[in-house]
């Protein structure tokens, strides 16, 4: 036993580890060095022996209160030492695994099973996510059989319990190994894990119970709902099995843009262009929200960039709370083509403010 490495050592751990700590480090070497998943690296198989061993002395509490007095002599033979005997490590990887590696109690096939759910897409206006609305969707989804609802076996015949796994659907198996007797569980070769055996299968659904049909489904789309996000429909998804409840339908909404609007957050933004006039005298605007026009007011002497909030006017909250807000970003427009008055009165205006325009293009004065 000298050549043996400490069990702590092996697992990574202080003597002060817990059992979640010891249970944490056996999960992680166990899985990377399982055999199952490095065929033919010897190497490998080692560690994951070592690995085994340390986790079957340290997380029994009697074990590894006599290694910690006596070490590795307490469980060697030679030295009076109780061996390690017949270890489950089907159990062990059970408990850890779930059954990844062939081990533990697997769910009986016959269980009540819930349906997956299944996604689907649609595509609405700017308006429509602002105001909600209802869409009519084809969704191809799993329906349990109408012809032997659900049971897989044709009309007038029943369904038999697997005689070799006695409806279990696996079968256990033991082989000896260098720590004992280990225990490992595999899919039933009768029934192909089913549990059951369908001597006369559904014509319908061949034997499987379920079947692929295209349902028409009314996905109400709330007021405020925003591009990518999702709605869940619950109980629209597949159906399950053996008496399990459906899954759900998963609707993603797509927003097409707008001409003019934008969106951030629930605010909606939308850029007006004035003319210098307007902004520099002021003016009254009609100004487009997604409820319709409404008036908004800029003062004299507005810069270009300046926003105006038009509180409620954006979009509403999914969780109820207050509205967002429009926010309209103005943006002076510089005249082009002017007339010949229209020029004139600029150079008056430029004069009076004391600036000095350049010379005017006597060709195009001519003009």
């Amino acid at each position: 036993m000298a050549d043996k490495r400490d069990y702590y050592e092996v697992l990574g751990l202080e003597k002060s580890a817990s059992e979640a700590d010891i249970k944490k480090a056996y999960r992680r070497l166990a899985k990377e060095s399982h055999p199952d998943l490095h065929p033919g690296d010897a190497q490998a198989e080692a560690r994951f022996k070592e690995a085994g061993e340390a986790y079957a002395v340290l997380s029994d509490a009697e074990k590894r209160a006599k290694y910690d007095q006596y070490g590795h002599a307490a469980f060697d033979p030679s030295m009076g030492g109780a061996g390690f005997g017949d270890m489950d490590f089907g159990d062990i990887f059970g408990d850890l695994f779930g059954g990844i590696f062939g081990g533990g109690r697997a769910r009986r096939p016959d269980a009540p099973q819930q349906g997956q759910s299944i996604k689907t897409s649609v595509v609405i206006s700017f308006e429509e996510s602002a105001f909600g609305c209802e869409r009519e969707l084809m969704v191809p989804r799993v329906e349990n059989c109408e012809t032997c609802h659900g049971s897989g076996a044709a009309p007038g015949t029943s369904v038999e319990t697997c005689k070799k796994c006695g409806g279990s659907g696996q079968i256990r198996q033991q082989q000896r190994s260098p720590f004992g007797m280990i225990s490992t569980t595999g899919v039933c070769p009768d029934c192909g894990g089913r549990g059951k055996i369908i001597k006369t299968p559904c014509p319908t659904c061949r034997g499987g119970g379920q079947v692929k049909r295209q349902r028409k489904v009314t996905a109400n789309i709330p007021a405020g709902i925003d591009n990518g996000q999702t709605i869940r429909l619950s109980g629209l998804g597949n159906s399950g099995k053996n008496g399990g409840p459906p899954g759900d339908l998963l609707v993603i909404v797509g927003v097409r843009e707008h001409q003019f609007f934008r969106r951030e957050g629930s605010n909606v933004l939308y850029n007006a262009p004035i003319s210098f006039t307007q902004a520099a005298l002021g003016a009254e605007l009609e100004t487009p929200t997604l409820e319709g026009k409404v008036k908004l007011t800029v003062p004299e002497g507005t810069q270009t960039g300046t926003v105006f909030r038009l509180r409620g006017k954006g979009f509403p909250s999914l969780r109820g709370g207050r509205p967002g807000d429009e926010l309209v970003t103005v943006n002076i427009q510089t005249p082009k083509n002017l007339s010949e008055e229209q020029n004139d009165l600029l150079r008056r205006f430029a004069d009076a403010s004391g600036e000095k325009p350049p010379e005017r293009d006597k060709k195009k004065k001519k003009k």
